[in-house]
């Protein structure tokens, strides 16, 4: 099996036992890292010179709606019930099997591209196993390394028809995706079920959803956006903590409303909480869970969520992420009445654990991924640390965290395998270029069908000003 010695300028490993390294080593072998350190003098097959390059764990982007990818930017200014209208029970609505591989594949590739080796795909439009097989098609196309978290399609409801807060996860999707091409937990992608919770279900159902999954050994996800007297379970993770159902196989994402009691509850199940700060701060008052969960001792997670509102790229949530946490604990400080800190209250690299080991731990990965450790998977990102907006780098940790993005990606590896080199992705560029025109028809043709007009508010602001 083919060595790859791989020659740093500095080697940030977030494993303990080897550290930051300057001018260290990383050997890998196929899929998996098989030493890091100084001066290995180990035989090998090929060597890359990163010599000029910070190497670090590939970021892991801890919740991504990855079929939105056409859609991003439209809706820039929109509140949380303008999301709802016009992409779930509006546009989502003419999404059909084509339009998720398209989305997939080019949202999949351009999280590569911006250093990103796993996304946990929370894929929340899907009207039939096609569409899941198709937005699975995308990611394996991509290269990417993805937990597929199979969700449902939330339309509104016809005279007459059962409210999709009612209906139970589909029992023959999940046995059909378990039982076939996603059988293995040890593959590239795998899969995960993105469930109601009691936020957007009732107890019953979200109760049924986290026993289906573990009946197949799958993990668990739901979206937690609303205030108790909005929730169609109000205070329901409380429940579902007593009945035993929560634990470390359920993710809840945003969490904002969360109230303490039900905060420690979920926390000491052992379940995770995973912050997409820049979703949160655009369009929620409750700080984002980050600080909380960090108090409490448990290890946030972070993601992107939703690229029509803000940018997917993780470079600049985790950085969000950070100076939120950070502006918080001022906060809570001045509040207490306490002189101004003297010490950060919290420290850089805590923020480059979130997006790497913190995410990996929430989807129960972080044996594979997240560190490069021997006898992890080989998902490792390269920056170039003679960019001019980086360079010089003093501190490997503070220029990846609060410095760099997507810009400096010069080299991305997934699972030992080599998907962009010297800036530019491994992919066909002639098919690269033909799905990304279909891609954009295909977002058009579904924004037409909706009767909705990107940038129709810019229009209407110009109107009023001539």
């Amino acid at each position: 099996m083919k060595k790859t010695l791989i020659k740093c300028g500095w080697l940030v490993t977030q494993d303990p036992a080897v550290g930051n390294l300057v001018g260290g080593e990383l050997l890998i072998q196929g899929d998996r890292v098989l030493a890091a350190g100084k001066s290995l003098d180990a035989a090998h097959d090929e060597v890359i010179d990163a010599s000029e390059m910070i190497v670090m764990p590939g970021l892991i982007n801890g919740h991504i709606h990855v079929w939105q990818c056409g859609l991003r930017g439209i809706g820039s200014e929109w509140m949380g019930p303008d999301y709802h209208a016009n992409i779930h029970a509006n546009i989502a609505t003419r999404y059909g099997p084509q339009d998720n591989y398209l989305g997939n594949l080019i949202g999949s590739l351009a999280q590569i591209d911006s250093g990103v080796t796993t996304v946990v795909d929370f894929c929340h439009n899907l009207k039939s196993l096609e569409m899941a097989e198709s937005a699975i098609d995308g990611l394996e196309e991509s290269g990417i390394r993805a937990v597929f978290a199979h969700g449902t399609a939330k339309p509104p409801a016809a005279p007459g028809e059962v409210p999709f807060t009612h209906v139970p996860h589909p029992r023959d999707r999940i046995e059909a995706l378990r039982n076939g091409r996603m059988a293995s937990d040890d593959q590239r992608v795998t899969l995960a079920m993105a469930v109601l919770g009691p936020h957007y279900g009732t107890q019953e159902v979200a109760e049924a959803d986290i026993r289906l999954g573990r009946e197949f050994g799958l993990f668990t996800t739901s979206h937690a956006t609303k205030p108790n007297d909005k929730c169609i379970t109000p205070r329901g993770y409380l429940a579902l903590a007593k009945a035993g159902l929560l634990g470390p196989d359920h993710n809840i994402v945003h969490g904002n409303y969360i109230d303490d009691e039900e905060l420690k509850a979920i926390v000491d199940c052992g379940a995770t909480i995973t912050a997409t700060v820049l979703v949160e701060l655009h369009g929620h008052a409750p700080e984002p869970m980050v600080m909380r969960v960090r108090e409490l001792g448990g290890m946030p997670s972070i993601g992107v969520d939703v690229e029509p509102i803000v940018t997917g790229e993780m470079f600049r949530e985790m950085h969000a992420a950070l100076m939120s946490a950070r502006w918080i604990a001022h906060c809570n400080n001045a509040k207490e009445g306490k002189p101004a800190l003297t010490e950060m209250p919290v420290l850089t690299r805590e923020a480059l654990e979130w997006a790497t080991i913190g995410n990996a731990k929430a989807m129960g990965i972080d044996d594979r991924v997240g560190t490069l450790a021997p006898g992890m998977k080989a998902d490792i990102t390269m920056l170039r640390a003679n960019d001019l907006n980086i360079f010089p780098v003093h501190d490997p940790v503070y220029t990846i965290v609060e410095q760099a993005s997507a810009k400096n990606v010069d080299t991305v590896i997934v699972d030992g395998v080599v998907r962009k080199r010297h800036g530019k992705l491994v992919f066909d560029d002639q098919l690269l270029a033909q799905r990304m025109k279909e891609m954009h028809a295909s977002a058009q043709r579904a924004m037409e069908e909706a009767n909705f007009t990107p940038g129709a508010a810019l229009a209407q602001e110009g109107e009023q000003r001539s």
